[in-house]
């Protein structure tokens, strides 16, 4: 029999940037075609857009509110609510309200990284777009302005 307690696993951060405590899969238990995991999202945040090429997924609100986008509908979600997300279908979660979001997202195959497809930039990516983004734009003279040429002599 495999019995474990949320309070007494290690969170990890999945590719769609959550914070997930897994209570039960392949890599911890007997079971083989599913898991089962906890996912908080900080009031404020959100998990990055993304699909799973494989898996399905439910989530289920435990504690807290948001909105969940799932390819261009968006709707209010609350504690009690399940939401079911099919293979491949883009989709976001962001907490609207003051605390934790915290969900049960069950995955069936179990949730695995190289399932995950971002489909929006992540935060370093778009810091480093701004950043060279900038830079390039430090190398353009300014409108009506030459650069200034060194003479040769």
């Amino acid at each position: 029999m495999d019995i474990t307690n949320l309070n007494q696993l290690a969170p990890f951060v999945t590719k769609d940037g959550s914070e997930i405590r897994e209570l039960l899969a392949y890599r911890n238990s007997g079971i083989r075609c599913q898991s089962l995991a906890e996912a908080r999202v900080p009031a404020g945040g959100s998990t990055q857009e993304h699909y799973h090429v494989r898996a399905e997924e439910i989530y289920y609100i435990t504690h807290g509110r948001g909105r969940m986008r799932i390819e261009g509908e968006t709707r209010a979600v609350r504690a009690g609510d399940a939401i079911a997300i099919p293979p491949g279908r883009r989709h976001k979660l962001w907490n609207s309200g003051r605390a934790v979001l915290r969900l049960l997202c069950c995955c069936a195959p179990a949730y695995e990284h190289d399932d995950t497809i971002l489909t929006e930039p992540t935060a370093a990516a778009l810091a480093c777009r701004r950043r060279t983004a900038g830079a390039a734009h430090e190398r353009q003279p300014a409108r009506g302005r030459q650069p200034r040429l060194r003479n040769a002599a």
